[in-house]
């Protein structure tokens, strides 16, 4: 596509991120990855996660939560600290396909917090959580295997499941890419960045994709958080 050429948000990109590349190294995603956490922070990436999860569990003194593709492992920090002020038990553990992300996420993780870090496929899960949830993964899969991805966490999760993932919007575009420059992120985190916003979704996607995995609304509701985030989720 050429700089002139203007960017169809109409629908999902499929052009691949580069922090998706098999040979990339292990020191460069590390750094990718720990800025990418920074980027959650300041974008306020996290809360509409606890703030699910708080509506969730507000009957409940304990549950047990597997969090697909954790990256640097922020988002399972903040559950974990989130946890225990609310006099919570909460067993975690994050699974991710990339083995390059454990050890980084688990150096970036006091052992305090009781976090499993695990590197396969979260379909060899060797027990049922109550929750899975995925904080800004689904605009990295097509289509199909997002379909897929929901159909999984219906039947796995025994108490719900829970995405929190981007808006595809021009605003949220521009937005990102001068608050990258500003802030100075890795130039694949710039890149990779505003390609997800091109990668993710309008609410007709969601309405599209429930729809393929055989779910409904309800009992799936879809809610529009600040700053241009969805939140797709389900409470049995």
């Amino acid at each position: 596509m050429s700089p002139a050429e203007p960017i169809d948000f109409r629908r999902r990109t499929t052009l691949p991120e580069r922090m998706d590349a098999e040979d990339l190294d292990p020191a460069t995603y590390a750094a990718l990855i720990a800025d990418l956490a920074r980027v959650n922070t300041v974008t306020l990436a996290r809360r509409p996660t606890l703030a699910w999860l708080g509506r969730a569990t507000r009957d409940s003194g304990s549950f047990s939560l597997v969090d697909i593709g954790f990256g640097h492992g922020d988002m399972l920090r903040a559950i974990a600290h989130w946890a225990r002020r609310n006099g919570k038990a909460a067993r975690l553990v994050g699974v991710d396909l990339n083995p390059r992300s454990a050890p980084v996420a688990e150096a970036a993780t006091g052992p305090d917090l009781g976090i499993e870090f695990l590197t396969g496929d979260a379909a060899q899960l060797d027990f049922t959580p109550d929750f899975i949830i995925s904080s800004l993964v689904a605009h990295h899969m097509e289509d199909d295997e997002l379909t897929a991805f929901l159909r999984w966490m219906e039947a796995t999760a025994a108490r719900g499941w829970f995405i929190n993932d981007l808006h595809r919007h021009p605003i949220a575009w521009a937005g990102f890419g001068l608050l990258s420059n500003a802030l100075g992120w890795h130039p694949i985190v710039r890149h990779d960045g505003a390609l997800s916003v091109r990668r993710a979704f309008v609410r007709a996607d969601w309405d599209r994709l429930l729809t393929a995995a055989g779910l409904t609304q309800p009992p799936v509701a879809i809610r529009w958080h600040i700053p241009f985030r969805w939140g797709v989720g389900r409470l049995k």
